[in-house]
């Protein structure tokens, strides 16, 4: 699960899906900008979404991933912008015929930004960073089916599994590797990346710098800086006055006309797979029934949320599940907006004068103006809801740590975070038997259509139990100068590669 601002970086189930050989391959095409380009450029980058810390295993945050995901840190295989698994720095590697042993070869000459050389024993600390006990990712749950991992010589990497995972080769695309001698990753890094960081002046900028020894395709322009905005306004001035060249995810539609009729601009709508959540604590009452559940999803007018925050942009979904995941299926009419209906459900579930509950609200944008907009929708059905802000860290520890709470908003970055709902451990408790068998089957599956159809039937049976109810999909709304090309468009899991873009002097 990877969650904005908090981003605990997650889950997601995989087909294993065709790889191929890459380095600095597969950011995205964005813009048209053609011909030379200053290969010494440095293209400035906005952004809301500034680092917690440099550590991806200790609540670095969306940031961090945006920032340092593919450009700082690498890892054995590469997620593309367009969805695909890639060889990184794994060379080759082969599955034992009962799926349980995975024998990685890495590949030579790969050097980290302190010079050192990349072995196998930082393929092991690396992992094991992710599976520690103190490790804040949700990743971690994913490759806790390592039950061993072996260094027979410096290039090689065995790991040997508790059960079978046909998501394993996809789930390491999101582990980076590390230095194991590095220290204090919180503040530095020493990654294998096409950039090494340069600066980071908190509460400002992040700064990152053409690594002259990466062992693959230089980056195409010299330095990369990551500017950090409190709001939308500023970000968009910023694009105006050429502060920025490009901001990664436009959080204000209201302000695209004026780069839409602006031929210095360029604006583009990517595929998202970031979800707004209203999320129960289904352990908590009243949302241990499942007819309140339902009842709550169908008072709220999702279309009409979606057009006061985002205006013409993003898509309503009826599920955990975004057009982009292969399971797929189009559940917006399961538990729709229907008030009449609402008030029979609460009828029915002996609430038929209504309830109170509290709802735990993330301090930052849309979250607040989310909040406001459900306490009134479900008013009109005689329940009342008292809004509790809070910071991200509070929202951590309380919600996501200590599971106490008893609903609350959140946003879901990860594509393909469906199987959650097979963990009754969860933040939102979920605990359905035949849910969580049926993702333990689509994990130990043979083929990619088999895990499908499970999953499929994961994604009906939630969407029918309204185990949280799914607000909307976000837009993925990129703005540039025309005078970039080689930009990413889709932002799949908060992710953010420069390497490719090429700016016009």
């Amino acid at each position: 699960m990877n969650l904005k601002k908090t981003s605990l970086y997650g889950t997601a189930t995989a087909a294993t899906l065709a790889l191929t050989l890459t380095a600095c391959g597969g950011s995205g095409s964005g813009g048209s900008a053609g011909g030379a380009y200053d290969k010494d450029a440095t293209v400035n980058i906005g952004s809301v979404y500034e680092p917690q810390n440099l550590d991806n295993t200790a609540g670095g945050g969306q940031g961090v991933t945006e920032a340092l995901n593919g450009n700082v840190y690498e890892g054995l295989f590469g997620l593309t912008d367009g969805g695909k698994v890639e060889k990184l720095l794994a060379q080759d590697y082969k599955v034992s015929p009962d799926g349980l042993t995975y024998t990685f070869t890495l590949r030579d000459g790969v050097k980290f930004h302190s010079g050192k050389e990349l072995t196998s024993a930082d393929v092991k600390y690396s992992l094991q960073k992710v599976i520690a006990d103190d490790s804040q990712s949700a990743r971690k749950s994913n490759l806790e089916v390592i039950k061993d991992i072996a260094t027979p010589d410096a290039r090689t990497v065995k790991v040997t599994l508790s059960q079978k995972s046909i998501s394993f080769v996809y789930n390491l695309s999101y582990v980076w590797i590390i230095n194991s001698q590095a220290q204090n990753l919180k503040t530095t890094e020493d990654g294998t990346g096409p950039y090494k960081l340069d600066k980071w002046t908190r509460g400002s900028a992040l700064s990152l710098s053409r690594f002259p020894g990466y062992w693959g395709q230089a980056a195409a322009n010299k330095k990369a800086v990551f500017h950090y905005y409190k709001d939308a306004t500023a970000l968009n001035n910023a694009l105006l006055t050429n502060a920025v060249d490009v901001v990664t995810s436009e959080q204000s539609p209201d302000a695209l006309d004026q780069f839409k009729n602006n031929q210095n601009y360029k604006v583009s709508d990517g595929n998202s797979t970031t979800k707004l959540l209203l999320a129960f604590n289904d352990k908590a009452k009243p949302f241990t029934d499942v007819k309140v559940r339902q009842a709550v999803s169908a008072a709220i007018d999702d279309k009409k949320l979606l057009e006061s925050v985002w205006g013409g942009y993003g898509k309503l979904i009826g599920s955990m599940v975004p057009p982009t995941d292969p399971w797929y299926e189009d559940l917006t009419k399961v538990n729709a907006y229907d008030p009449a209906h609402a008030k029979q459900l609460l009828s029915e579930a002996g609430y038929g004068k209504g309830f109170a509950f509290t709802l735990d609200t993330p301090n930052y944008d849309p979250h607040p103006t989310a909040a406001t907009f459900i306490k009134s929708e479900l008013a009109k059905i005689g329940i009342t809801v008292t809004i509790n802000t809070i910071t991200p860290d509070e929202w951590y520890t309380k919600v996501y740590k200590n599971h106490d709470f008893t609903a609350t908003l959140q946003e879901h970055v990860n594509d393909r975070d469906l199987v959650w709902y097979g963990n009754p451990d969860f933040y939102w408790g979920y605990d359905n038997k035949q849910v969580t068998q049926w993702v333990q089957q689509a994990e130990e599956a043979a083929t990619t259509d088999e895990q499908t159809a499970l999953l499929k039937k994961v994604n009906e049976k939630t969407a029918e139990d309204a185990a949280s109810d799914w607000l909307y999909l976000y837009p993925q709304i990129v703005v540039a100068t025309s005078k970039l090309s080689g930009y990413p468009l889709n932002g799949l899991n908060s992710q953010f590669y420069v390497y490719d873009i090429k700016k016009k002097g």
